[in-house]
């Protein structure tokens, strides 16, 4: 077998593999000879079948395990010895071969980048902190004051209203019977509260104390319990006292009520709480600074066309979407009968848009990748089964299922890997640069979403940016199984990772039936 380089254009690469007939023949005789000590055919003892027997009716079979064989060798020995790293799975085309003659084919394949050492030490990235105002605090305070708020008996006799507080006794049926944990006594309910099924508490709007009345809901289609889901119940409820909001008095007896010293104690504490239900923006546009610095820092990385050919096609889906089915004519039915560029019906300027955003995404995914390789950063066991656990309990009521299916693909359990990796990496990377804290109000930190800044910075490149332009565009291949490029973030900076089997429909949590005291 003999390997020849016929191309080397930047990322792209071709080989000719050539196969003369006698090295075929001679491949083929040894697997025959190989089957015929292991194949079972009537009037022959095993291990005594002829070669000639076997090769008449295995002949073909073998020929195209042989060249299978022969091409995975080729390309095994191509990578290996080049030390390639394919950004795709190499594409094969048998330009020769008659049988019983000599075979050849090309192998074409991108590989990926060079992505040289830089001084990650000489970096400056803005770390956003959130300025939590005072008035967000008080905010804060007065939602917190409103759901402890006590209630007092009503002053006069009138029926219930919204906002109010009922103690009840209630028993539920279905098909007049009772059913396990729709009993309860001495419950307390806000009207308004949609503690229990969707109609109940509707249903006690206009009742008196100490009067008795039926309340008839319909169980949801999603409840949990499958007995009474969707199944129609009468709830008969006795209203024991009717009670309304009282004041409440935002003091230092008040915080001791949760623990606080004081209550500005109170307050820090809150004011931290505010704080942390933003971390995950605050880490989004701190990441977004790391990478505009890495993408200034490694500006002239080509990008391989496959991916970028991936990523170019999600972003015109995700984001353009809209707009080209507005544009598109749906009363052709011949419009349908062909595949529809990613890009068709676009404007030049939003197509523009998508190929700095396409490049920058997958430029940064390969960054991040070589900087955790050669730094040995790695997703422990541990900690992707985590990442398995937590994205089971995304559907309640199908958790195992979750948890069989990641089982079952390994590629979709390491794809959970992704985001966890890239974390790592841009820890890494953090702990080396020159880091200046920003201090931001909620406003700032919300201000615009990812795409709207990315396509902001597309129009304001400088000139160099926008020489940029797409690589030449080949035959599209089949992804490589390659390691795992740093998944994508908010911010979105990796390669479309291969497609998987969908994960098992979410399903909305179904609403409770009750408190917990009449849970069913």
């Amino acid at each position: 077998m003999a390997i020849t380089q016929t191309l080397e254009d930047g990322l792209k690469r071709e080989f000719e593999i050539a196969l003369d007939a006698a090295d075929i023949e001679t491949r083929i005789d040894a697997r025959i000879a190989t089957m015929a000590q292991q194949v079972k055919m009537p009037g022959f003892r095993p291990g005594k079948v002829p070669t000639s027997i076997v090769k008449t009716r295995y002949g073909k079979q073998v020929l195209g395990e042989v060249i299978q064989a022969a091409i995975d060798e080729a390309t095994n020995s191509i990578i290996k010895d080049n030390d390639f790293q394919l950004a795709a799975n190499p594409s094969l085309n048998i330009t020769e071969y008659d049988e019983g003659g000599d075979l050849k084919a090309v192998m074409a394949f991108e590989i990926m980048p060079n992505v040289p050492d830089a001084d990650l030490s000489s970096i400056t990235v803005d770390r956003w902190k959130l300025d939590i105002s005072a008035k967000e605090v008080d905010q804060a305070m007065e939602q917190l004051a409103n759901e402890n708020r006590p209630t007092k008996p009503i002053e006069k006799p009138r029926a219930v209203k919204a906002g109010d507080t009922v103690v009840i006794d209630f028993i539920g049926r279905v098909d007049g019977e009772a059913f396990e944990g729709g009993t309860a006594e001495g419950h307390q309910l806000k009207i308004g509260s949609n503690s229990f099924i969707p109609g109940f508490e509707d249903g006690l709007i206009g009742a008196k104390a100490e009067k008795t009345i039926d309340v008839k809901v319909t169980f949801p289609a999603e409840y949990p319990a499958e007995h009474l889901a969707g199944k129609d119940s009468v709830f008969e409820v006795k209203v024991t006292e009717i009670r309304e909001d009282d004041d409440v008095k935002l003091d230092d007896e008040f915080a001791k009520t949760f623990g606080m010293d004081d209550l500005a104690a109170l307050k820090t504490a809150l004011s931290d709480q505010l704080s942390r239900q933003h971390e995950a923006a605050l880490r989004n546009q701190t990441k977004t600074s790391l990478l505009d610095a890495l993408d200034e820092l490694y500006d002239d990385i080509d990008v391989p066309e496959t991916l970028y050919s991936q990523e170019y096609a999600q972003i015109c889906q995700q984001f353009y979407k809209s707009d080209q089915e507005n544009d598109h004519d749906h009363d052709h039915d011949h419009d349908h009968d062909h595949d529809h560029k990613p890009d068709e019906n676009m404007t030049d300027e939003q197509k523009e848009e998508a190929n700095l955003i396409a490049i920058r995404r997958v430029k940064l995914g390969i960054v991040l990748t070589t900087i955790g390789q050669k730094n040995n950063l790695q997703v422990s066991e541990e900690e992707k089964n985590r990442a398995i656990y937590a994205e089971a309990q995304r559907y309640p009521g199908q958790q195992q299922e979750v948890l069989e299916y990641f089982s079952k693909n390994p590629e979709a359990a390491q794809q959970l890997a992704g985001p966890i990796f890239e974390n790592k990496v841009v820890d890494y990377i953090l702990d080396l640069c020159h880091v200046n804290d920003k201090t931001v109000t909620a406003e700032e930190l919300y201000k615009n979403d990812e795409f709207e800044d990315l396509k902001a910075k597309s129009k304001s490149s400088s000139g160099k940016a926008k020489a940029k332009k797409a690589p030449a565009k080949s035959a599209a291949k089949k992804p490589a199984d390659k390691k795992p490029a740093a998944a994508k973030s908010d911010e979105k900076p990796a390669t479309k990772a291969k497609a998987t089997k969908k994960a098992p429909a979410k399903k909305a949590p179904a609403k409770k039936a009750a408190s917990k005291k009449a849970d069913s």
